[in-house]
This record gives C-alpha cells, structure tokens and sequence, in this order.
C-alpha cells in the first residue's frame, strides 16, 4: 500500500519503521524538514527507506491512505494542506490528539476534497505497542477503513460512525491520566521538599495497592519532562472538549498549564540535553524532583 504520514516525530517515526518493515511505500512529510531539528527526522527516514516530501500536498498526492498525526493545534491547518491534493477515495486518517469540534472541522475541511475522512483516537502511549496501539475510530468512512488497518497490522475497533464519539473517548480519558502525571510531579516535587516523599508513597501504596508508586512516578516524571509540550497541547483541547460539554475546565486547564511548564523547563536545559542518552532516563525520579526543586531555589534567589 502506499501511504502517507503527514508529521513525522515519534508517532509517525514508529509507524514508518512498522510499515516499512512490512514492506508498503511510505512517504512523509513534516514542517521541520529543513530545519536543524529536521536533520534527525532525515537521517532516520534515511535509514528506514521513508521518502520525505516537500510539502503536505506532494507527500499525499498518490497515497491510498494518510496518516495525520502532528501537534493538536495542527490538526485543521494540516487537513486543510492535505484536503484538494488526496487522491480519489483516499482515506486520511486523523491521528491527532484533538476535540470532537476539532475533529468534525478537519472532516469538513477534508470534504472539499476527493478524500474519505476518518478520526481517529489513539488510547493509550505508542512506544510500548508501536502499530498494534489501540485504536477507536470514528465517522461514516471509518467501518470501511477497518479491515485495511488490519491488514497493514493495527489494532482498530469502530467506536461510532458518529463523528466525535471516538475524540471524546479519547479527551475524557486524557483529563485523568495526564491529570495523574501533573498531580504526581506537583505532589512528591513538593513532598521532597518537605522530606515526607517515602510517606507520601506509603500512604499512596496502602490507598491504592494495584499501583508501584515508586516505578509509576519515574514513568510520570519521564513522559511529561521528554513529552509535556505535546501533554499540554492535547489538554487545552481536552479543556475545549470540557467547554463544548458546557463544563468549565478547571483541572484540564490547569494539567496543561503545568505540563507545558515542565516542558519550558526541559527546553531550558536542567533535566540535561535533550536528545541525549541520559535525558529523561533517570531510575529515580527524585533527582528530577531535585533538578525542579534547585532550579526554583535558583529562580527565588535571583
């Protein structure tokens, strides 16, 4: 099959490897090629055999299926890229962490074109499951897209021909779990400051036995220091997905709020370089704790 990634970071890397390796055409295109950051995005595509484009429109052209996953506040800008150059019954799937009003703009947008229009949802981290991650998708095109997915070696399942219903699974769900990791890094930072962290975790291990407290704060701590930036732009959407429900989103708001200043903090260098082997690659999420807890000591004595 011949198939499209329309942004090429993490996901869109894995699922070029995965693709690749199974043998179908893959090209790519992202809006750092170019750049200096895009010479690590040409260097793997390189090694993979993926064939970068040089804009979204050339990187659709001939393709039988796109897969759009960029940054959520790109997620009808692309679509509207992509739109009047997909081939004839094409079908562009929409990975991208976005609201259900999002989502239902980007299948209009996508519309105007020849293109088949499918959101979908990705329900859990990527790295672990690579292209078997569980996928929910959603809109009149999607039942049709599903036996393909399953050939090229997804794991989808319809979760309506309704479209928003699969955005919102996801949205909903992101509120807690990206919520967990901010209230984590918020509560032990503080709780390492105090000197009570080892109380604080007992108390967590005899509140909730299931979890390993200590192994579930280092995963925490790693993922939104390497990851906050794009954390925090999939909850301002979870917060427009509040506000389309009517709610006012005062924890959604606030989870993307410090998920991106963790990010600003990783950008500013105190976990280390980042893309460096040790960046984010602690076994103790105390020396992260200490690393915040330092650079805001620094910051106050400024």
């Amino acid at each position: 099959m011949k198939i499209a990634l329309i942004g090429y970071g993490e996901v869109g890397q894995i699922l070029g490897e995965d693709l690749r390796a199974a043998g179908h055409t893959v090209t790519a295109f992202d809006l750092k090629l170019g750049s200096v950051e895009g010479e690590a995005l040409s260097a793997h595509a390189l090694g993979h055999g993926v064939t970068l484009a040089g804009s979204h429109a050339e990187a659709v052209r001939s393709a039988e299926l796109v897969i759009c996953a960029v940054t959520a506040n790109q997620t009808i800008a692309a679509a509207e890229a992509c739109a009047l150059a997909l081939p004839a019954g094409s079908f562009f799937l929409d990975f991208n962490s976005a609201s259900p009003g999002a989502k239902t703009a980007a299948a209009g947008i996508v519309a105007r074109g020849a293109g088949r229009y499918v959101e979908g949802a990705v329900m859990t981290a990527v790295p672990p499951h690579r292209i078997k991650v569980p996928l929910l998708l959603g809109g009149p095109d999607a039942a049709a897209l599903i036996p393909r997915l399953l050939d090229l070696g997804f794991s989808a399942k319809l979760a309506s021909s309704r479209l928003g219903v699969a955005s919102a699974t996801k949205m909903c769900r992101s509120v807690i779990i990206k919520g967990l990791e901010a209230m984590t890094i918020e509560s032990l930072t503080a709780a390492r400051h105090y000197g009570v962290e080892d109380a604080v975790l007992a108390s967590l291990g005899e509140t909730f036995p299931g979890i390993d407290w200590e192994k579930q704060a280092v995963y925490f701590f790693q993922r939104v220091i390497e990851h906050g930036r794009r954390r925090g732009e999939e909850l301002s959407e979870a917060a427009v997905t509040l506000q389309e429900a009517g709610l006012s989103p005062w924890s959604a708001a606030g989870t993307a709020e410090r998920q991106t200043w963790v990010a600003d903090l990783a950008d500013g260098g105190i976990f280390g370089e980042r893309g460096s082997p040790g960046f984010a690659r602690t076994t103790d999420w105390r020396v992260e704790a200490d690393r915040i807890l330092d650079h805001l000591h620094r910051s106050r004595g400024r």
